[in-house]
């Protein structure tokens, strides 16, 4: 990747739950972060809506969510938007893609995390939508709200296309990054989640090369074809665990992260560190000095990188 990011930009993630293990790092490490404004988002098509609502600083009304089971939902987001109280459903969407809508416009970059080719239509039985509208989450409703459907390339390629298409226009300025999430989806089936990982692997490589300033990071290929282990899953067999993330993480800095973000990344790892560390005598002269040499670092660190907020960091070391 020539035009790598830095710490100075703001980086929107978009996408699957694989989007927020890389979101978490980057904000672990002060990057200027915002993740997924609708919550998690599995399929394109969720993705493509988010974005255009995004751009619109579009404002949902009680028209817009629906009642089921004691709660509120809207079908564009995840059910941590969800509420009993429907002017707060109302109310933290609203905020949410008002903030994502002037991210955008500052934004230096957008990170897409695409997790399966698989849709879930709404049929004429599910409450508040238009059949055929794609769920982004399914809020536990009946199956039989909902028809499943495997989007194929073409549909595919389109949709990206429309994505970047909007993205560009709103801020010519943006760079995008795809991925592809290492998390199967098995309980589409095994044939299934590799017909679909297939099919946004394949799209979105010939999406990116008819552009400059896009990218694909092979999240998906690191985890599947190098690390190849179940060890490097969680116990659910399914998702990545802390070592195949870490993995991924060191990868990506590698690749994407230019070299004065790299030596801060370093930096902020060492004060992270310390921040981590318990004293077996917080009253012993080797843990006062400790903190002493703690603080110093955050002092240089501050005069390196001024654009950084560490108040966090040099409130906890005062105290």
């Amino acid at each position: 990747m020539p035009d790598k990011l830095n710490y100075r930009q703001p980086i929107l993630l978009l996408g699957s739950c694989f989007t927020e293990n890389m979101g978490e790092k980057l904000m672990q490490h002060k990057f200027n972060v915002l993740q997924n404004p609708n919550g998690i988002l599995f399929n394109p098509i969720s993705v493509k809506e988010a974005v255009e609502n995004y751009i619109g600083n579009k404002q949902i009304g009680e028209n817009d969510i629906f009642f089921l089971q004691e709660g509120w939902h809207s079908w564009q987001h995840h059910s941590r938007f969800s509420s009993p109280d429907p002017q707060k459903a109302i109310e933290q969407i609203n905020c949410s893609t008002q903030q994502a809508h002037h991210f955008l416009k500052s934004g230096a970059a957008v990170i897409i995390t695409l997790g399966s080719a698989w849709v879930y239509e709404l049929t004429e039985k599910a409450i508040g939508a238009l059949p055929g509208k794609v769920a982004a989450n399914n809020h536990k409703a009946p199956a039989d709200w909902f028809h499943r459907r495997l989007l194929n390339v073409g549909e595919l390629q389109e949709i990206l296309l429309q994505v970047i298409k909007k993205l560009q226009a709103f801020n010519p300025s943006l760079k995008i990054i795809f991925t592809i999430s290492p998390v199967r989806h098995l309980r589409e089936g095994f044939v299934e989640n590799n017909r679909s990982k297939a099919l946004l692997i394949h799209a979105v490589h010939e999406v990116v090369e008819q552009f400059n300033h896009l990218y694909y990071f092979p999240a998906y290929e690191l985890v599947i074809d190098d690390l190849r282990d179940y060890r490097f899953y969680a116990e659910d067999m399914v998702h990545p665990n802390y070592a195949a993330t870490q993995y991924v993480w060191q990868k990506f800095i590698d690749c994407c992260i230019d070299e004065s973000s790299q030596l801060f990344i370093q930096k902020i790892n060492e004060i992270n560190a310390a921040k981590n560390h318990r004293a077996f005598n917080p009253e012993s002269e080797a843990h006062k000095k400790f903190l002493v040499l703690t603080h110093q670092k955050l002092l240089s660190l501050k005069a390196q990188f001024p654009e950084i907020n560490l108040e966090e960091e040099f409130n906890y070391f005062k105290t």
